[in-house]
């Protein structure tokens, strides 16, 4: 079996002793490298401006891990600049927050070479290279430029939107158009590769008969959604055991007998958490008969911070809850609880178990796997009932959730009502339809079928060039 080389913006090298890192990503790698020899490459979260930064390189659990760090200009134009303030908002739709200057599109290119250079050393010719996220669209060009004609596949975790929002990128063509160098490029739904498709296309590529390969410039590359999944069995059983931790009780007591609502999102503009206060307070305002009978919890680790609008969405979200709290708490019960730190995944999973209701309500989102791990949590025989924005991905495949327009304040404060008197029938029912769509398409099934895909893609493109020699 070939060595598969992941390649992501963030590696972050696991520690002996200390818990897993946290995230998706880190899930779908490992899902990936599952009984095979693998390399992981990426940056290493730190910044070195000294003058000869060397990657490290180590080895756990038969992974090998090859990370970098980044000059300070490179983390500026390249990670905070280009990537976060320019294709971070366009994807998510927000054309109106991207900024955009030559310089931090000149870093991105840069870093991009950087890490093909450093890769360069690493390949082998058998390789199989899987390039995630949109930090790292030039990739497979640049290493094509180094003379690699290894399979390469890119799979994109946030949004595609139609072809009129990504043609607002500036010089689209020398980063969103350069995907046309891979042989796979896979999306969350079938709305983001038709989106792409479409971009395709107006871009003057020429379409297959199936519309899922394209040629630009003499490659041919197949496009494909492939929802990301979870390790639904497995984070099923970290439930379970986390209902009955320490932490879990706690909160448990802490509520007196109260509803919880959850909210668990990083803080970002595309995460809805401003429309989801709001419709909280619009609920208890206008359902009079659960005040201090509900609470909501919202934990929203805070990111990006040296970003201008991170720093102003913060203090828009504390001045909210505070208003909040102020206007419609009492002495004994705080309507929102709000903490600003991550918790581990059991601490997360033993939540989830024990929530009447999770408001996974973003503007817009690749997948959301928040939602597919309360999904997981959840006791079947008595399970919490999940409120999913029809703009997550992941509304696609949870379609026995309650679906909100987060946009619809009145909508959204009506589906927690719905939440808290459905009947318990109702709920099950739900979450079993919900749960067997997770069970079947989990995170093996996610990196098995992107990886037998490429491998078909990969092996229809060299008999295409046999043909093309006898021809």
């Amino acid at each position: 079996m070939s060595r598969l080389v992941i390649v992501s913006n963030r590696v972050v090298v696991p520690e002996p002793g200390k818990p897993p890192p946290p995230g998706g990503l880190a899930v779908a790698v490992h899902a990936a490298l599952k009984d095979r020899e693998g390399l992981w490459f990426g940056w290493s979260g730190r910044v070195d401006d000294g003058p000869n930064v060397e990657p490290v390189v180590a080895v756990r659990d038969k992974i090998t891990y090859v990370v970098t760090d980044l000059s300070t200009a490179d983390y500026q134009e390249y990670y905070n600049g280009f990537a976060n303030r320019v294709l971070w908002p366009i994807l998510h739709y927000r054309v109106d927050l991207a900024e955009f200057n030559r310089s931090d599109l000149t870093g991105y290119l840069r870093v991009n070479g950087l890490f093909a250079d450093q890769l360069a050393k690493l390949l082998e010719p058998d390789d199989i290279i899987w390039v995630h996220d949109y930090h790292l669209i030039p990739l497979a060009r640049e290493l094509r430029q180094r003379g690699f004609n290894n399979p390469i596949g890119f799979f994109l975790h946030i949004p595609c939107p139609p072809p009129d929002l990504l043609f607002t990128i500036p010089r689209q063509e020398q980063s969103l158009g350069v995907l046309s160098h891979y042989d796979l490029v896979g999306f969350q739904t079938e709305n983001d590769r038709a989106n792409y498709g479409r971009y395709l296309a107006m871009s003057k590529a020429t379409v297959s008969r199936d519309g899922l390969a394209y040629s630009v410039d003499g490659r041919v590359t197949r496009i494909g959604a492939f929802p990301v999944g979870i390790e639904t069995r497995e984070y099923a059983g970290l439930a379970v055991e986390a209902e009955d931790s320490p932490f879990a009780h706690e909160v448990r007591d802490s509520l007196s007998g109260r509803k919880l609502f959850l909210g668990v999102d990083r803080l970002d503009y595309s995460k809805g958490i401003i429309h989801r206060l709001e419709a909280f307070g619009h609920f208890l305002e206008n359902e009079p008969e659960w005040s201090n009978r509900v609470t909501l919890l919202q934990i929203t680790p805070k990111s990006r911070e040296e970003i201008p609008e991170y720093h102003d969405m913060s203090r828009a979200v504390n001045e909210l809850v505070g208003g909040l709290n102020g206007r419609l708490g009492e002495a004994a019960w705080t309507p929102v609880r709000y903490i600003n730190r991550s918790y581990s995944r059991p601490a997360l999973a033993g939540i989830f178990r024990q929530s009447a209701a999770a408001l996974v309500t973003p503007l817009r989102d690749g997948m959301n796997l928040v939602a597919k791990e309360f999904v997981a949590a959840q006791n079947p025989d008595d399970p919490g009932v999940l409120i999913l924005s029809q703009f997550a991905g992941a509304a696609a495949e949870l379609d026995a959730a309650l679906i909100v327009n987060p946009h619809e304040t009145e909508g959204m404060a009506a589906a927690m009502k719905q939440a808290l008197e459905m009947p318990l029938d109702e709920r099950r029912d739900r979450h079993a339809l919900m749960y067997a769509s997770i069970e079947k398409y989990n995170i093996d099934w996610w990196a098995e079928t992107f990886l037998a895909k490429l491998a078909d893609t990969r092996r229809s493109f060299l008999i295409g060039q046999l043909r093309s020699l006898f021809n």
